[in-house]
């Protein structure tokens, strides 16, 4: 089993700890999202899964070994950290050849990851020529070259068209299928919510969560529920007389907070109030995303102080 295996890992770069104790494990057959604030530890930790930098203590490793421990770690590690890595004067198609001599890649393979990725067309054009969402693409074909058991994506979305979007959900997906290890960190939490199972969220650089998304979502959002009703009167008295308050909703339905659907519908029935629509709302993962990193943020705005209304400003002419 191929996995990737963070134990008490920490780093620091001077009086600055950017990774604090931190440990978790990344299984194969599932799409890991990675999340966390600005200044979290996401990037660095990233950077010393791959190798690129020393932890100060503590193990990062890969199928059971370090990174740089593999004489060819294309065939075993796929990695997009910067899609602008790729050298502007090469072509896409000489990039990846490059790559694929180094570690023993058949040359047949370049063109196999260029068609996957919408590239084969555009592969004799140099890079600088390309934009960001075609660089995007590079990167993401230059992960999936040696065949990988563990791809890492680091913003995988980042300037792809909606079409690239949904390519990129249902790549990930398709890995995980295989039965690969993916792991993927984003901002993007309603993007997150279509292709993540499972859940590390850092902050501060210590680890916040480490738990299945839908878990995830659960632990931190309250029942509520949404209905709508031929006589909100009646329901209104239905579920005060069960401790609960029916509240309306700015799109004309009702709402019910601290209650299931099941719940609702049982107090309705013996009521005998009609009822045309009943469902359980969920929290998005946005919001339970939210509701624990509320403190963890490094870098946060504050809103700007209101101001009294200032005189008009006489108008000028060109």
């Amino acid at each position: 089993m191929t996995s990737i295996d963070v134990q008490q890992l920490t780093k620091e770069y001077g009086t600055t700890r950017a990774v604090d104790d931190v440990t978790f494990s990344v299984r194969p057959g599932q799409v890991t999202g990675f999340l966390g604030p600005n200044g979290a530890g996401k990037s660095t930790t990233l950077r010393l899964v791959l190798g690129l930098d020393r932890p100060t203590s503590g193990t990062a490793t890969v199928g059971g070994r370090p990174y740089t421990a593999y004489d060819e770690p294309l065939r075993q590690v796929g990695a997009l950290l910067d899609a602008q890595a790729a050298h502007g004067s090469r072509t896409a198609r000489s990039h990846l050849l490059a790559l694929a001599v180094s570690n023993r890649i058949a040359p047949a393979r370049v063109d196999e990851v260029l068609e996957e990725t919408g590239l084969a067309a555009v592969a004799g054009r140099r890079v600088k020529t390309y934009s960001l969402g075609m660089r995007q693409r590079l990167g993401i074909a230059a992960a999936l070259l040696g065949d990988p058991a563990v791809v890492l994506l680091d913003e995988p979305s980042n300037g792809l068209d909606p079409e690239g979007i949904i390519w990129i959900r249902e790549l990930m997906r398709r890995l995980a299928r295989e039965g690969r290890t993916v792991l993927v960190s984003s901002h993007l939490m309603n993007e997150t919510a279509t292709f993540a199972d499972h859940l590390v969220v850092l902050g501060r650089g210590r680890l916040l969560a480490d738990t299945p998304m839908r878990e995830f979502i659960e632990a931190r959002s309250r029942p509520r529920v949404r209905a709508r009703t031929t006589d909100p009167a009646q329901l209104r008295a239905a579920l005060a007389r069960a401790g609960h308050e029916l509240a309306e909703a700015d799109d004309g339905r009702w709402t019910v907070d601290g209650i299931r659907a099941e719940e609702v519908g049982r107090l309705a029935a013996e009521a005998g109030v009609p009822i045309l629509e009943l469902a359980d709302q969920e929290a998005s993962l946005e919001e339970a995303y939210l509701a624990l990193t509320a403190t963890e943020t490094e870098f946060s705005a504050s809103a700007a102080p209101s101001a009294s209304p200032a005189a008009p400003t006489p108008l000028q002419e060109a």
